[in-house]
Formats: C-alpha cells, sequence, structure tokens
C-alpha cells in the first residue's frame, strides 16, 4: 500500500483535476493559471529547463516563486510557491496547489518512482496533473484508495498539426523554423554540418547530454526572431514539453538505440516529438511534419493517427527508511546486497513496478567498498551519475573516497590551475560535457552534504565556464559567425580523470 507512505496527504481529501490532451493544447497553460492564483504551491516538471521556465513566468506575473532542482536552489524574497525538478517535490510542507507535468511519466522504467511519489504523496488542496489520456485509468485505479476527488478535463490541440505526404528528400529543401530530430550526438552535429553546407541557415542544437545551460542558450537562439539561427537539429529531448518555435518537424530517421538495441520509435514518442510543430500564438500556429525519407512515411502516418497505448503500471522505489529496516532485518551494510535481496523479495499490487535501478547498483559496487554509513551509500547510489561515462565514474569514485578517507571533500583535489581550451573535435566536447557532469554531481552532492562539499560556488563557476566553452565550439561549427563580443575564459584543467582513448 505504497499510497500509506505518505501520511500527510492522507489526512487531506485532494481535489485531483487531470487535464489531458495532446502537445500545445494548453493544459499546462490552464493548470498553471490556477497555480498563479493560489496562496500557496509547487510546480513539479520533469526537465530542469521546465523547472526554470516556469519560476521566471511565476515571478514575471509578479507570484514570487523559488526555483528548486538537484543542482540548484534560487530563493525569492517573500515566496510561497516553488517551482521544482519532480525529484525535489516536497512531500511533507501542505500548499494550496500544486502542478505534476507530464504525469504519463509515472510509467517510466528509469524515472516513475517519481512521479509516483508527487502523485501520492504531495499534500495540496488541489493537485493538478497534465499529460497523455493513456495515464486516465491507471491514475484512477492509483488514486481509487487515497479518498481524492478527481475531476478530468480533456483538450484539444490549440493549433492544426498536418502530416505531410511527401519527404524532405534533400537538405536544400530546409527553411526557416524547421527541426531536424535524429538520435545521436554524432548524427545531430553531422546533420548541423549538412544543412549548414547550404549556406542558407544556421543549426541550433538540443540534445539530452547537453548541459542544460547551454540547452537553454540553444533554445533562446532559435526562438529569436532577429537570431541567425533559424533551424533546430535536436533529439527527442524537445519532446518533453520544451517551448520552441517550431514549424515543421522533420524526422531523418524512425529508429532509435534503446540502450540494448535499434528499435522503431513508439506511437508515444512519434505522437510527442511531432506535436512540438506549430505553436498557438508564435510565428508558426500551423505544424507540419515529414520524415527525409520517403519509406519512412507510413510509420509516421499511421503513428500520428492512433492512440497511445494505456500505461498499465506506475514506477515505485523503495524509500531510504524502508531499505533501513530490511538492512537490520538482515544485518548487513551492504548496499548492494540490501538493494538486491529487496527487489528480488518485493511483492506488489497490479499497478506498480519496481523502477530500473541498474545504475543506483554500479554505483554500489563503488561504495560498498568504503566505509561509509549506509545514508552516504544511499546519497551516492541516488546522485545524477552516468556509470558509463568513464570521465563521470572515476569522478564519483574520487569523490566517495576522499569523503570515506576525510570527510572532506575539496574540489581542486580534482582540478588544478590551467586552461580549458574550446573544444577541437567531437571526441574532445565528449570529454568536455563529461566534465560539467563531474561538476554537476558535485554540485548535487554540496547541497544533501554542505559540510563535506563546500566548493559549490567553484564547482558552479568551472560549469559556467564548461558551458561557454561549448557554446564556442557549437558558434565554430556554423559557416559564419553571428555578431558578439569576443570572450577569453581561463579556466582550470582537470587532474585525476581518466585519459582519452
Amino acid at each position: 500500500m505504497p499510497h500509506m507512505w505518505y501520511p500527510n496527504a492522507r489526512r487531506k481529501k485532494r481535489n485531483i483535476f487531470l487535464h489531458v490532451g495532446p502537445t500545445n493544447s494548453g493544459k499546462t497553460h490552464n493548470a498553471l493559471k490556477q497555480l498563479e492564483t493560489a496562496s500557496s504551491g509547487m510546480y513539479c516538471g520533469p526537465l530542469r529547463l521546465l523547472a526554470w521556465e516556469v519560476a521566471k513566468r511565476m515571478n514575471k506575473a509578479n507570484v514570487p516563486c523559488d526555483l528548486i532542482t538537484g543542482q540548484e536552489i534560487n530563493e525569492v524574497e517573500g515566496a510561497k510557491h516553488k517551482s521544482v525538478t519532480v525529484e525535489m517535490a516536497d512531500v511533507t510542507a501542505e500548499c494550496e496547489c500544486a502542478v505534476i507535468d507530464e504525469i504519463q511519466m509515472v510509467g517510466c522504467k528509469t524515472r516513475g518512482h517519481s512521479f509516483t511519489r508527487a502523485l501520492l504523496g504531495i499534500p495540496s488542496d488541489e493537485l493538478h496533473l497534465c499529460g497523455d489520456p493513456a495515464v486516465i485509468p491507471l491514475i484512477m485505479d492509483l488514486l481509487e484508495v487515497t479518498n481524492d476527488v478527481v475531476k478530468v478535463q480533456y483538450y484539444e490541440r490549440l493549433s492544426p498539426l498536418i502530416p505531410l505526404e511527401v519527404p524532405l528528400e534533400s537538405f536544400s529543401n530546409i527553411q526557416t523554423g524547421d527541426c531536424v530530430v535524429t538520435f545521436s550526438r554524432q548524427e545531430i552535429y553531422k546533420l548541423k554540418k549538412r544543412i549548414e553546407h547550404e549556406r542558407k541557415h544556421l543549426c541550433s542544437v538540443i540534445y539530452g547530454s547537453l548541459p542544460p545551460e547551454t540547452r537553454t542558450r540553444q533554445t533562446i537562439m532559435f526562438n529569436d526572431e532577429s537570431s541567425a539561427f533559424d533551424v533546430l537539429v535536436a533529439s527527442d529531448a524537445i519532446g518533453m514539453g520544451l517551448n520552441l518555435n517550431i514549424s515543421r518537424i522533420i524526422f531523418s530517421t524512425m529508429k532509435k538505440f534503446d540502450g540494448i538495441s535499434t528499435r522503431e520509435l513508439t506511437i508515444s514518442e512519434v505522437k510527442q516529438i511531432a506535436g512540438r510543430a506549430g505553436r498557438y500564438g508564435s510565428k508558426f500556429p500551423v505544424g507540419e511534419v515529414t520524415c527525409l525519407d520517403a519509406v519512412d512515411l507510413p510509420l509516421l502516418h499511421s503513428s500520428l493517427s492512433s492512440h497511445s497505448p494505456v500505461i498499465e503500471r506506475a514506477g515505485l522505489f523503495p524509500t531510504f527508511d524502508v531499505l533501513v529496516l530490511y538492512s537490520r532485518l538482515h544485518s548487513t551494510m551492504n548496499f548492494l546486497d540490501i538493494l538486491e535481496e529487496f527487489l528480488d523479495k518485493a511483492k506488489l499490487s497490479p499497478n506498480y513496478f519496481i523502477s530500473d535501478c541498474a545504475y543506483m547498483m554500479k554505483v554500489a559496487v563503488v561504495v560498498d567498498e568504503l566505509p561509509l554509513r549506509l545514508h552516504d551509500k544511499y546519497l551516492f547510489c541516488t546522485s545524477p551519475v552516468d556509470m558509463d561515462d568513464e570521465i563521470v565514474a572515476h569522478g564519483l569514485r574520487q569523490f566517495a573516497t576522499n569523503y570515506a578517507k576525510k570527510g572532506l571533500v575539496r574540489l581542486r583535489e580534482i582540478f588544478t590551475p590551467g586552461t580549458v581550451k574550446v573544444p577541437g573535435s567531437h571526441k574532445e566536447l565528449k570529454d568536455l560535457e563529461s566534465v560539467h557532469k563531474v561538476l554537476d554531481l558535485y554540485v548535487w552532492l554540496s547541497f544533501r552534504m554542505e559540510m563535506a562539499f563546500p566548493d559549490r560556488a567553484l564547482a558552479t563557476t568551472q560549469k559556467e565556464i564548461c558551458n561557454v566553452l561549448i557554446e564556442e565550439f557549437l558558434e565554430r561549427l556554423g559557416w559564419q559567425r553571428p555578431r558578439r563580443r569576443t570572450r577569453v575564459i581561463t579556466s582550470e584543467s582537470t587532474k585525476g580523470l581518466p585519459p582519452s582513448k
């Protein structure tokens, strides 16, 4: 009964409003209007970029709003509203109104548990859920036992989305406002180069491993009508609610590698990405969508005309308190053993699944070798670390080792004075993105173990320098450099990180 993990929410009879409809239908906009009028509230988004956007919107509307993500806290005087990433949702403090965006992500195999926690645990008088209609039956089932009142409001798309009958075929047919979608960093830069080779357009780029701050600036450049960057090359990272002024979505391929195998895009993925074309109230109110190659058009058209499959289960993950109880019963401090045994023996109702925690287990192998308390191990294992990235994994090991030895982790033990240059190749770009992730990890840990990780300001400065250098690299890829002031940045190079291969 995971709903009973949250007594503050269970003491309330919450009024829940489920706003469902396609992209660009105004569902999130309407929910945010309710949030603005509330005396106190919280927005929970799937991306840091969306949390930033909402905080900016609220403050602009004279509703003081704090921004809280895993890597930054920006407090505004007098604020009784918060804009947070869903993992940072406060399930202890009561508020009048809360919004959970992209609620269909309760079914995500890796992050679903964070959305489930927010759904079951936020103790607000009103809770507004925004997402795909495919999640309605599951939400109704999950909330049947919570004594909440649920109302469903359906939305239609505010502007037309037109599937084209002909493919793009040639990049010479690219137009202002186009967004070309592909699914790997290497392919993104390859397509950017091909489009700009025609010497008609400059391309902004957006993809998942690009630092959030850089993604924000790339978004701003593309949306700015006075900017020279009038075409976007992006991954499916654009499908998560970003406000982009896109005229036409062009799928360069209808297949993606999902970490295990290369597969065709799902109906939900196609609709989520294609729906970003055409934005109500923008320069391009009518959206169009097509493919680069004619062979992909049948899948595009069939996906757009189909309903998304119903989401059947929501993610769950044991809280720290639950794992502590389990460790006491089995007299072990080995986090990997606790996690593996718990997951093996956990019994679930049909509406839930245990979130994929393979990445946590990779961290557990590292921290279990160190003399750390169980709570410290839990923090390291739940940190935003990509253990498949050699540089990031090495950074995590150093942080955990230094913390275990001294209880203090100074950033300069990894970074020494030097000069970081603009990347000269895609390999160097990837390494710089990895260094940014290490700095991001340090900041994340500093918010949870402030005394042990005291160099947050330095890490934040270094992150910004990485952002600037990455943008300089992106700028140099273009066939012309837009007018902007020249910046010479002195930074610190890395020490102790594994050499490039």
